[in-house]
């Protein structure tokens, strides 16, 4: 079987990138067509960067970078942040270093575009993964929920 070949997500790609995004969802659940809509956009306007590795024309993995515009830090100058987001490889295709090779390639990009701050969201299983690559765990990060109730702050 020959090698596989990593190429650039293109906007016609959304609807396999939204089920990366959403693996366990069933094939007409909402969300898929509402995130494919957001990808094919952000990928025209390049703030969503996306690859995929494939094999005979079988899309086995990929890899997605968003930037975000954040500012200027105290640490670091550059406004852009990116976030490393729908790593996912096809069961059948798993433990065959995609997901690595993906996520090398991903930062190679970030490091090319002077981007310093990368984050993402890592399952346990793909914790030690990213770990390799420098990435650490962060307990400081909150999150507000949509529908969450606002309380009076203490004091």
């Amino acid at each position: 079987m020959p090698a596989w070949s990593l190429r650039r997500a293109r906007p016609r790609d959304a609807a396999t990138v939204a089920r990366h995004r959403f693996p366990t969802f069933p094939p007409t659940a909402p969300a898929l067509d509402t995130y494919a809509a957001w990808v094919a956009d952000a990928l025209a306007r390049e703030v969503y960067l996306g690859w995929l590795a494939e094999q005979e024309g079988v899309i086995l993995a990929g890899v997605g970078l968003t930037l975000l515009e954040w500012g200027p830090t105290h640490d670091d100058p550059n406004p852009w942040r990116a976030r490393l987001v729908n790593i996912f490889t096809e069961p059948a295709s798993r433990r065959q270093g995609l997901a690595r090779a993906l996520t090398a390639h991903a930062l190679g990009e970030a490091e090319a575009r002077g981007l310093r701050s990368v984050s993402l969201a890592a399952t346990r299983e793909a914790r030690a993964l990213y770990e390799a690559f420098g990435f650490e765990p962060s307990p400081a990060q909150m999150r507000r929920k949509p529908g969450s109730q606002r309380r009076q702050p203490p004091g």
